[in-house]
């Protein structure tokens, strides 16, 4: 894929890896469990065989995928996340959380798998062994 953003920003960076189509739609399904191509592609309804083995590829080059081979004829593959592609669980879920509170038809809701009761997000300081509110961004 081509960088679209040339701006010293995590934000910006990060969006030239996943902010194409598809492609956190793509993560997600392999997250929920949906590993093969076929899986995949019968779950995104719109997206077409082309942009599906595009987007599996560049997501492989950039270490977010891993793929192997589950059957040799003909040619089939597994995919799976790198601890990295992972890693954008808490994404998926700030977005499950932001469409919660602001979507007018919503799908999904987080809950604490105990209670059953809808979760709120925190943010932890682990020098503090606490939860903050108090954040700032800063460059570095």
């Amino acid at each position: 894929m081509k960088e679209r953003y040339d701006l010293p920003c995590n934000i910006a960076q990060t969006l030239n890896i996943i902010g194409d189509r598809w492609t956190l739609l793509i993560i997600h399904d392999i997250l929920v469990g949906r590993t093969t191509f076929n899986e995949i592609k019968k779950s995104l309804s719109g997206i077409s065989s082309k942009m599906l083995s595009e987007r599996l590829k560049y997501l492989e080059d950039t270490g977010l995928i891993v793929s192997s081979l589950y059957s040799d004829h003909p040619p089939r593959y597994k995919y799976t996340l790198t601890d990295s592609g992972k890693d954008l669980e808490h994404v998926f879920n700030s977005l499950i959380l932001w469409g919660r509170q602001h979507l007018v038809k919503c799908y999904k809701k987080l809950v604490h798998r105990a209670c059953s009761h809808e979760i709120e997000p925190a943010y932890y300081c682990p020098h503090c062994q606490k939860n903050v509110e108090d954040i700032d961004v800063v460059e570095i």
